[in-house]
């Protein structure tokens, strides 16, 4: 039975870096939920024999939450902060999902050019402008994504080190 939880959560932790990724699945939280499950019914114990605390787990679900939630300011913060709008914002995420066709050379090039060409059709900006917004849309996604990546594989490791 341990192996089996420990497989189940390791499948959670390596959909949660897919999930990272692709903007369908809730990568992060998918591995903490791998990290619950090996705590409330793994070993939950490391080769040296050490349990995983609770304060471990809660500390994660903390960090999940706060990466989450910039998830969704980060973007929107890069985009305005390089002269974009709301415009650029919402262009950038239909981009990223009609990139999805394509991933992941898609959705960075989707959200790119959704970001720019909504900008310069929606928010009546100029080329160089839009350009400059679609850049800041591009740099929040990639930010969000790394952020989300990082917790992901972080919380990979843990349950990697607390299933064996």
């Amino acid at each position: 039975m341990e192996t089996f939880i420990a497989i189940i959560a390791i499948v959670l932790g390596v959909v949660g870096i897919i999930g990272s990724v692709a903007p369908a699945l809730p990568g992060p939280p998918l591995s903490w939920v791998g990290l619950a499950i090996l705590y409330i019914w793994g070993s939950g114990a490391n080769s040296a024999g050490e349990p995983m605390s609770t304060s471990l787990l809660l500390i994660w679900l903390g960090i999940v939450l706060v990466v989450s939630l910039l998830d969704y300011v980060v973007p929107a913060y890069f985009t305005k902060l390089t002269g974009g709008s709301k415009y650029g914002s919402w262009g950038a995420i239909g981009g990223l999902f009609v990139g999805l066709i394509y991933p992941p050379v898609g959705m960075i090039l989707g959200s790119l050019a959704g970001a720019f060409l909504a900008e310069l059709l929606m928010g009546g900006k100029d080329t160089a402008t839009s350009l400059k917004s679609a850049f800041g849309a591009f740099l929040g996604f990639i930010f969000g994504t790394g952020l989300k990546l990082t917790c992901a594989g972080v919380m990979l490791f843990y349950i990697i080190v607390y299933a064996f």
